[in-house]
């Protein structure tokens, strides 16, 4: 479990396609105190590191996850937004965030407005009606706030503080985003969906 606070920008210093790919990402958390076995959220998706070394971890992703997730975008020095699993009696700054990836969505748009850039992504329609504004979406494994939806697109603000502190300060239109729908809204769809077959 997260809470879509990035704490640390890692970089793909590896790329290596056996049966799985495995990437090895660079970091600035102290590996020392991380687990093989234990879950980061990377971009989005929740792996679990399989090796570790000095200011480096390495990750296994299926092709499963490759197909529905940004992954296979990756290359040696693509950066790569970091949390570590939540602990209990840690802050929830974010939203819940289960490092679970509905879907890869595109930036449509992108324009400054004052200090923040304000940015439109694409929106499958199988998730249009669980998306709302003022309600939470992680992307790219970022906890934001929705601002507007429409019949096929959302709009998020970024405030200079998570462009300068996650991957977003390089965003371009056309780049594929991992997009977490609000854990909430799930449940709520699928205990609606029960109940009108009742």
């Amino acid at each position: 479990m997260f809470t879509g606070i990035i704490t640390d920008v890692g970089r793909v210093r590896r790329v290596e396609k056996t049966g799985d790919t495995r990437f090895e990402i660079e970091t600035s958390y102290d590996t020392d105190t991380i687990d093989i076995g234990a879950s980061i959220a990377c971009s989005g998706p929740c792996l679990t590191v399989v090796e570790k070394g000095e200011g480096w971890f390495a990750v296994d992703v299926s092709d499963e996850t490759l197909s529905c997730t940004n992954l296979d975008d990756w290359r040696e020095g693509t950066k790569v937004n970091l949390e570590r699993a939540l602990k209990i009696g840690d802050e929830l700054g974010g939203h819940v965030v289960t490092g679970h990836v509905d879907a890869v969505v595109m930036v449509l748009h992108q324009e400054t407005v004052g200090d923040s850039t304000r940015l439109v992504f694409s929106l499958p329609a199988k998730y249009a009606g669980l998306v709302a504004a003022k309600g939470s979406i992680c992307l790219d494994g970022i906890s934001l706030t929705v601002n507007e939806v429409g019949d096929d697109s959302f709009g998020v603000n970024i405030i200079p503080h998570t462009q300068e502190h996650t991957t977003f300060g390089t965003l371009t239109v056309g780049r594929r985003i991992n997009f977490e729908i609000d854990v909430l809204a799930r449940y709520v769809a699928r205990m609606t969906e029960v109940n009108n077959k009742k």
